[in-house]
């Protein structure tokens, strides 16, 4: 009688997940949703309103701050490295709020892969960039004769090379570390459920 019990609050819990995803979804929401199983399966996630709200809130900012940084870090403190690690971290504060799988499936992998690939070639190809003006790699000296400040070939580098392979590598590791911890805890419930039966 327990199993049906549980079987029938496991179905109308799906269903009112199922269509709060949908409610969301239609409101044009675009926050991950963590699924009852993964709740169900780590016993230390706890879903708070007031944390959720408060997440919701910071995050814009927080994205803003980094963005910020990366654009202004030449003319100002901070720059990309700091940037794309608030970047990086506002991804993790989603992740341990949200959950660390439903982050990383609404993310994906290739998003994350793609940061730090696309960034790396593009600081490659900004230290090209003099090359084919006949001058040394990084040696943006050249663009003064097109009347532009050479300093905007280290802020070329900054926002196309290196914030983005900071703020990839960074939520990249995470992921990494996370699935490895998340799959060992996974298994030791999963043992101890079957150890109960």
């Amino acid at each position: 009688m327990s199993e049906r019990r549980s079987t029938a609050e496991s179905d109308a819990r799906s269903g009112e997940t199922e269509s709060t995803e949908t409610e969301l979804a239609e409101q044009g929401g675009a926050w991950p949703r963590r699924s009852d199983h993964e709740a169900s399966n780590e016993g230390t996630y706890v879903e708070s309103d007031v944390i959720i709200t408060a997440v919701r809130l910071i995050v814009p900012f927080s994205l803003t701050y980094g963005l910020f940084l990366v654009f202004h870090g030449a003319d100002s403190s901070g720059g990309s490295f700091q940037g794309g690690t608030i970047i990086a971290a506002t991804i993790l504060l989603i992740a341990f709020t949200f959950g660390i799988d439903v982050t990383r499936e609404w993310l994906a992998n290739r998003t994350v892969v793609g940061l730090v690939a696309g960034g790396t070639v593009g600081f490659v190809l900004v230290g090209l960039a003099p090359v084919a003006f006949g001058r040394n790699f990084f040696e943006h000296t050249f663009l003064t004769e097109f009347g532009i400040k050479t300093k905007w070939g280290l802020e070329a580098a900054e926002i196309a090379g290196v914030a983005p392979i900071v703020a990839g590598a960074i939520a990249g590791l995470f992921f990494v570390i996370s699935a490895g911890s998340l799959k060992s805890t996974i298994e030791r419930t999963d043992r101890e459920v079957a150890d109960d039966d």
